[in-house]
């Protein structure tokens, strides 16, 4: 379990988990089920909802290439072409 400050705090029973981020009046998060045992930290879950969702739309959003379209015609001269 790691609390609030980022400290690790160990192995700890799941209730003595709960009472204790109920305590401090924020949520109790599994953030690696994998792991063995599973890793838990006592954190403010819509907050970290928030900034995860905020996280993936900087990232989405920093991949976009914009495309120009440019129309050249028979008629378009030559100094248009090279301005453009």
């Amino acid at each position: 379990m790691i609390d609030q400050d980022q400290n690790q705090l160990g192995v700890i029973p799941i209730n003595e988990a709960l009472n204790r981020a109920r305590e401090v009046g924020l949520d109790l998060v599994e953030v690696s089920p994998m792991e063995r045992p599973p890793v838990c930290r006592v954190m403010d879950y819509g907050k970290y909802k928030y900034e995860r969702k905020k996280r993936q739309k900087q990232a989405h959003g920093a991949h976009v290439i914009v495309l120009k379209e440019i129309r050249l015609r028979p008629k378009t001269d030559t100094h248009d072409r090279e301005v453009k």
